[in-house]
């Protein structure tokens, strides 16, 4: 029930942010009907926030922003520099990224999901389907059958009968074990030219006699004018979006 209540209200707040709202206008009740059953305000309040403190872990699990910001972090480490770009600036661009790729799953989800549900047209149990179908759709489509079958059979439960079968809570670590492999593939092939680069320029150096000289000092300024020269921001992040179709 959190989970779907979290699924809820991410993209809730990611639409209330482009029209200017604080917070977005929603009511998290808990029954079939649009009442409360009676759980007083300030309990509601209490569960909301309960919800909101997992804003952030379903931000990471269910989007693409674990393979975003792993692969800046290794891209980092390949360059060899530690704190440039420094962790706020990787991390806020994964969090935009993240925004522009999930953004026609977050609009789907307003237009089928909260804006009904504000108007009274929908059920909370029907709006929260609803709103976790754009996501499993995301989900399905970048995990791995491979992952996908491990979680089902350690479940131990009965196959599903088709992809959108799949319950959330196998979907999700299938679709987190998919998206760490593919940042490191991602990142491994980031790393080669670099290491390339380490590697000429610790042979020189041995060959020159220069034992005291630490390669990384030497090999850095090149790896920061190759990846300058090659656009280096512009392949990663259009290579990065693209990838998730």
């Amino acid at each position: 029930m959190l989970i779907a209540a979290v699924v809820f209200l991410i993209p809730a707040i990611a639409i209330a942010a482009e029209d200017g709202e604080i917070l977005p206008a929603l009511s998290i009740t808990f029954g079939g009907s649009g009442e409360s059953e009676g759980l007083t305000p300030a309990i509601q309040i209490v569960l909301l926030l309960t919800v909101l403190t997992l804003v952030p872990s379903i931000l990471v699990m269910m989007t693409s922003f674990t393979r975003l910001v792993i692969v800046f972090a290794l891209l980092r480490q390949a360059i060899g520099v530690q704190q440039a770009p420094p962790n706020q600036v990787l991390i806020g661009m994964a969090l935009f990224l993240t925004f522009f790729v999930m953004h026609p799953a977050f609009k789907s989800i307003n237009a089928n999901a909260i804006q009904p549900y504000r108007e009274g047209l929908l059920t909370q149990e029907t709006a929260l389907a609803e709103a976790a179908t754009p996501l499993k759709e995301f989900m399905l489509k970048n995990v791995r059958k491979k992952d996908l079958k491990l979680f089902v059979d350690i479940t131990k439960a009965e196959r599903p009968a088709s992809k959108e079968d799949v319950p959330l809570y196998v979907l999700i670590p299938a679709f987190v074990t998919s998206e760490l492999k593919t940042a490191f593939q991602i990142g491994f092939l980031i790393y080669l030219p670099f290491l390339v680069i380490d590697m000429v320029v610790a042979s020189v150096l041995m060959s020159m006699g220069m034992m005291m000289l630490p390669p990384v000092m030497i090999s850095l300024p090149f790896k920061l004018m190759l990846f300058v020269l090659a656009d280096g921001w512009y392949l990663l992040v259009g290579s990065l979006v693209n990838s998730f179709g």
